[in-house]
């Protein structure tokens, strides 16, 4: 464990600095830090193993700075300041999640009749296709300190969009499992799924909005802040282990969860005040994130990808930006959400590969060939995608106007 960490740290050191390289050309530091995980990771470098990413004590790491990630989301979901918008949001993610799900569906369900492969396959991509990363749009809007009416949609919507996928993913990877005597999630394990970490991350965003309340001095709201925090995190990892029975939750939905409790429950200048030291903590969450997200990542993938490949890539991304077109537009959106949130919205790298394992083991029970299709297709896409995705997040961002608007942040990325 100990080399294991020090192999981490190091790759740590080397995504920053390629954060920083990359900065220099006016592209986002993630694509760095998305480099040095695919790079240094299993399947180039080996600086990190599949040992060491298979191991539960690194696993345990990931979730808990995924939830410390997620408090990003949370702390702009201010319920006074998001009521008059908050049908809106539900709107726009619903059209363009299940918009998603229903083109790619589509357009797959085509391409399969032609080259005579099982049709219910086509459902199976539009499943993984819906769900978005928001890791990697939550560190464009870290790092160029967005603000604006896209910023302001979109960090609610990814809590939603994944809440949707979950449901719709494991609604089709059940009924195609149990229509071929596979084993199916149950209703209620999909339930628990959504349901646990808002409840874990709101129930201890209670108790820490309390004492947050009643300190005097800031240090001790961080510090109270941090606490619960971390046992939020501590907390989804024992319901994991001893409900599910594997690392199944979503953590930055804990988190967001968390930081959305206290931001509607402290006053707002002390909430931000000690949101301030936290700052450090939230941007090497980020960093330890994105390189995870690019740790699976086969480059030698690349060279295989195919026709299928290239028209999940594409279909997605018709999908999500044509759905988050017509959602403003039915939702009377502000034009600027209409014309750039859904190319925001392009990444997808983390979610899909989780959807994609679980579709794996359940299509590999009864269809083999099909298994290796859509782990071929997704994980080849995922490379590709999010390398593009990252770029067209950061410049739809820049379309919009957006960047260097939050002023609140500023003191603390100075050297930015």
């Amino acid at each position: 464990m100990a080399i294991g960490l020090l192999r981490i740290f190091a790759i740590l050191c080397v995504a920053f600095i390629c954060g920083k390289l990359i900065s220099k050309l006016k592209l986002p530091a993630i694509l760095g830090w998305l480099i040095a995980g695919i790079v240094f990771g299993p399947y180039l470098a080996g600086v990190v193993t599949s040992e060491i990413t298979d191991s539960v004590w690194y696993k345990i790491i990931i979730k808990v700075f995924e939830c410390f990630a997620g408090v990003m989301i949370g702390r702009e979901i201010i319920f006074k300041k998001i009521a008059g918008s908050g049908k809106q949001i539900i709107g726009i993610t619903f059209v363009q999640s299940i918009g998603t799900f229903l083109f790619v569906s589509a357009v797959f369900s085509v391409v399969f009749l032609i080259a005579k492969i099982p049709v219910y396959l086509a459902f199976v991509f539009g499943g993984i296709a819906l769900a978005t990363a928001p890791a990697p749009a939550l560190s464009i809007v870290n790092e160029y300190r967005t603000n604006g009416p896209v910023t302001q949609t979109l960090l609610p919507l990814a809590a939603l969009d994944d809440v949707i996928g979950v449901v719709v993913f494991f609604s089709v990877i059940s009924i195609i499992g149990g229509t071929h005597g596979s084993a199916g999630t149950s209703p209620l394990t999909v339930v628990g799924m959504i349901v646990l970490p808002f409840a874990i991350g709101i129930a201890f965003g209670v108790l820490a909005s309390v004492l947050m309340k009643a300190a005097k001095r800031n240090a001790i709201r961080f510090l109270a802040l941090l606490l619960f925090l971390s046992l939020s995190a501590i907390g989804g990892l024992l319901i994991d282990f001893y409900i599910f029975g594997s690392f199944t939750m979503n953590y930055l939905l804990t988190g967001m969860a968390f930081s959305a409790t206290t931001a509607n429950l402290v006053p707002e200048k002390e909430f931000e005040e000690t949101l301030q030291p936290y700052r450090p903590i939230l941007n090497l969450s980020l960093v330890i994130v994105i390189v995870n997200l690019g740790m699976p990542l086969d480059y030698r993938l690349i060279a295989g990808a195919g026709l299928f490949t290239v028209v999940y890539i594409l279909s997605r991304a018709v999908g999500k930006i044509g759905g988050a077109y017509f959602g403003g537009k039915l939702t009377k959106a502000d034009p600027v959400v209409t014309k750039y949130l859904g190319f925001t919205l392009l990444p997808h790298s983390g979610v899909s590969l989780v959807f994609t394992g679980i579709a794996v083991s359940t299509l590999t029970a009864f269809d083999v060939s099909s298994a290796a299709i859509v782990s071929g297709t997704i994980i080849a896409a995922a490379i590709i995608n999010e390398i593009i995705a990252v770029i067209v997040a950061k410049y739809a961002f820049k379309w919009a106007g957006e960047i260097g608007n939050d002023k609140k942040s500023e003191p603390q990325n100075e050297e930015e």
